[in-house]
């Protein structure tokens, strides 16, 4: 596993450094001139949103300068995380404290080993199958009958989302695509670029223009017109950077409203678990964004979608 640098690289990573670097000038000068207490807030949250972003890319650069290993180890220290943050918000009992001793020191690091040596017949199959029904047979093995199936579930859907869902970010640079050896680190690049320009954008556009809610009772702040607004936007931004894929315009463009729809309803997912729990953030780590399931949860559902369709169309 290699990651090729070019001067594609350059314009891309270049183009993201730029963006950032306009959006901290203007919420510098917003900060300086605005004067009601709703726009300070307003702004203080993008300011905020802005320096987190500032040092995601300068961790997912420095992963990606690294090569394979790198993002590996990246995204799987995201997923160790994830899933942390997610059991924690999910409770369970002392009788899965071995089962969960399984799911996060075993599953998860050989998940992303398999990842590493490029064993895709077995990463496919080793959390939705092996460990689906191995870990609750741990679980039973402890004796705990209470709430069983609500325990069970909660450990199983976490290593789903958290870890088998995003170990297919990096499992992107393995993939064989004909005439683009040596270069799908752009491919991992332009997929969490859309995607998390499309939650960006989506917040902007429902901002400006947002009235008619999608799930008011999930997601408050979801509107049709940022959901709309947001991920044709990002698609078109996909579009736009087509020179960088295996893709032609229309295929960008094509497949960039997919992974954005999925990660819009990745994020509502995630919203509505929070809301079950009764909290806002699943945790405090990153500074403006909440906890790291806060930030990946759109790229969770648009990981494993974006990684198959390209394995099974274009390699």
């Amino acid at each position: 596993m290699t990651l090729h640098t070019d001067k594609e690289t350059v314009w891309l990573v270049g183009g993201v450094i730029a963006l950032l670097t306009l959006a901290s000038a203007i919420g510098f000068l917003l900060s300086k001139s605005v004067k009601s207490e709703g726009a300070r807030a307003t702004v203080k949250n993008l300011n905020s949103r802005t320096r987190a972003w500032w040092v995601m890319v300068i961790v997912f650069g420095i992963a990606m300068a690294t090569g394979g290993i790198g993002s590996i180890l990246l995204f799987g220290f995201t997923s160790f995380m994830a899933l942390r943050e997610f059991i924690t918000l999910t409770p369970t009992t002392r009788g899965d404290h071995r089962t969960l001793f399984w799911a996060f020191f075993v599953v998860t690091p050989l998940q992303y080993v398999l990842v590493a040596v490029d064993w895709y017949g077995l990463f496919s199959v080793l959390i939705p199958v092996y460990a689906f029904l191995f870990l609750p047979i741990r679980s039973a093995a402890a004796g705990e009958c209470e709430n069983f199936l609500e325990r069970t579930a909660k450990i199983q859907w976490g290593l789903m989302i958290c870890v088998y869902c995003v170990s297919h970010v990096p499992a992107i640079l393995n993939l064989r695509i004909p005439g683009y050896e040596g270069q799908n680190g752009k491919l991992l690049f332009f997929l969490v670029l859309v995607v998390q320009m499309s939650d960006v954008l989506q917040y902007v556009w429902g901002k400006l223009l947002g009235k008619h809610k999608v799930a008011p009772t999930v997601s408050p702040n979801k509107t049709w017109e940022g959901l709309l607004g947001g991920t044709l936007s990002a698609s078109l931004l996909g579009g736009a950077i087509f020179w960088a894929t295996p893709f032609t315009f229309w295929q960008a463009f094509g497949i960039s409203l997919l992974i954005t729809f999925m990660g819009f309803g990745g994020g509502l997912v995630m919203s509505a678990i929070k809301r079950d729990r009764g909290v806002k953030d699943y945790g405090t780590l990153i500074e403006g964004h909440g906890g790291v399931l806060d930030r990946v949860d759109s790229i969770c559902f648009a990981a494993p979608v974006f990684f198959h369709l390209i394995r099974f169309y274009f390699t």
